[in-house]
């Protein structure tokens, strides 16, 4: 897939910075980011090039690095340590733009507006959100940042791609700043209801924020809907179809601000080509034979989050070893919960709260040779993550709310054979596309016991239909063609309706 491409003015040396007179580097496509697509490691570290980078591993960078490296372009994002100064450099075939942030920062705009006040709310308060002055003062400073340092560093007409909820006033930053700029936003988490939205105290703002942008993409076409109606509820925006005709201090109509949905993907092909490989079915082999060959591996991946619903899983399958239905040795259950945002406070108790069941499942089901539940408070690399969708029989996505849950999509890709059963909550973006999983309500506890029952008991041939009718979605729509669409709707031209 090409992205927007054309000479640049200037010769770049390796570090990103333009020779000659001094001045910055320019792109002519541009993707914005809380994070840059890399991580620090140390000499010898999973990954090290020998930079003292390496490639992060998130759903982001899968969807978008290899688009970067073949278009003229650079990522804006904070390069994950605060109070440092990091000059722009180039990695994996990317350019990258550091964007600084103070420990404060973190504090106030990132884990405490961002992941404490909007995560919660756009995931439909599963959580309380906390709505303080402090954080959203913050976060009006870090996006402004942002937004410079996009105005910066692109060219003029260039098209700029910015990314998810904690950059939601960049665009409108962005087209006060640069009317000439293609501007994109995508939201990868949902977008709640106005019903909902209506508590935040900043929604006019953050609706105005979002209408900057040419194209607000979603996951779902029932978060765009929501997105919609907040603007014509919050901001009195006409709104018709999936336009916005977006007006200026004067009056006068500035664009047309578009929402549609476009459901990420993953990368098919690094997914399938690891599930053929001998040494990964020999390490899926290896870790049913460590877990003793049971019957049954169910498995769970996830970050540590609220939104997961790794509590009820857990307590439906301890439900079931209780009523017999599933008996420690012939099934066990595989839980990765990587760390996620452990200075927040809702995380912590969270951790605790997991892990302490999990403890009392062990301790009153395990047996000397067998365990009920092999819990993994670890991130692991694709390569180990592929080998372990291999293992599990069953998986099991039982989000509370999610934007999409890429998880549910790798284990399928994964699955070359059409074999195994995905156990699917209806309230992940995925269950728009994985229609023949085994879709359920992770909130009525009876309906996923009957749900993970049915994935345990399915007929080979069963599972091979279901599978590979799953499988065919996601290799006709992996993250090349989400991509592919997103810009092509960018930069397509939109007739005005003024009727």
């Amino acid at each position: 897939m090409q992205g927007p491409e054309r000479d640049k003015p200037e010769t770049k040396t390796a570090s990103g910075a333009a020779s000659g007179d001094g001045s910055a580097a320019t792109y002519d496509f541009m993707v914005v980011s809380n994070r840059l697509p890399v991580d620090r490691c140390a000499p010898g570290e999973h990954g090290d090039d020998g930079s003292g980078w390496r490639r992060s591993p998130g759903g982001l960078v899968t969807a978008l690095a290899p688009m970067m490296t073949k278009t003229d372009g650079a990522w804006v994002g904070w390069h994950g340590a605060p109070d440092e100064t990091v000059t722009p450099f180039s990695h994996g075939g990317m350019d990258l733009v550091p964007v600084q942030l103070s420990t404060d920062d973190v504090e106030l705009y990132y884990e405490g507006f961002s992941n404490a006040t909007l995560w919660p709310l756009y995931h439909d308060v599963i959580a309380p959100p906390e709505f303080h002055r402090t954080w959203w003062d913050s976060y009006r400073k870090v996006n402004r940042r942002f937004a410079d340092a996009v105005v910066r560093h692109a060219d003029h007409g260039a098209t700029v791609w910015v990314q998810d909820y904690q950059l939601q006033l960049v665009p409108r930053m962005l087209r006060e700043a640069r009317p000439d700029l293609r501007i994109g936003f995508f939201n990868h988490i949902p977008f709640p209801p106005p019903e909902i939205f209506a508590q935040l105290p900043w929604r006019q703002a953050i609706i105005d924020g979002l209408l900057g942008a040419d194209l607000v993409g979603f996951q779902r076409s029932s978060d765009a809907g929501n997105f919609m109606r907040s603007a014509r509820r919050f901001l009195g925006a006409s709104v018709k179809q999936q336009q916005v005709h977006v007006k200026g201090q004067n009056g006068d109509i500035t664009h047309i601000a578009r929402a549609q949905a476009f459901p990420i993907s993953i990368d098919v092909r690094q997914v399938t080509e690891l599930a053929n490989k001998p040494e990964i079915i020999e390490r899926a082999r290896q870790i049913r034979q460590d877990l003793g060959n049971p019957k049954t591996i169910l498995l769970g991946v996830d970050r540590l989050d609220y939104t997961k619903g790794i509590r009820h899983r857990l307590k439906a399958y301890e439900e079931l070893l209780n009523e017999q239905k599933l008996t420690v040795g012939d099934a066990t259950l595989i839980q990765v919960a990587s760390p996620s945002r452990e200075r927040v406070e809702q995380y912590r108790l969270l951790r605790e709260e997991v892990e302490g069941t999990v403890g009392h499942i062990n301790g009153t089901y395990d047996t000397i040779e067998n365990t009920a539940v092999r819990y993994l408070h670890h991130s692991y690399p694709i390569e180990e993550m592929v080998a372990l969708y291999l293992a599990a029989d069953v998986m099991l996505v039982t989000a509370l709310r999610d934007g999409m849950n890429l998880v549910a999509k790798e284990y399928v890709t994964a699955r070359t054979g059409n074999d195994g059963a995905l156990v699917l909550s209806e309230f992940a973006g995925a269950a728009d596309q994985l229609k023949q999983a085994l879709l359920m309500n992770p909130h009525d506890i009876d309906g996923l016991k009957d749900a993970v029952m049915r994935a345990v008991n399915m007929s080979p041939k069963e599972a091979a239909r279901r599978m590979r009718s799953m499988r065919k979605q996601i290799l006709d729509h992996d993250v090349d063609h989400w991509s592919a669409d997103f810009l092509h709707a960018l930069n397509e031209k939109v007739v005005r309706d003024d009727s």
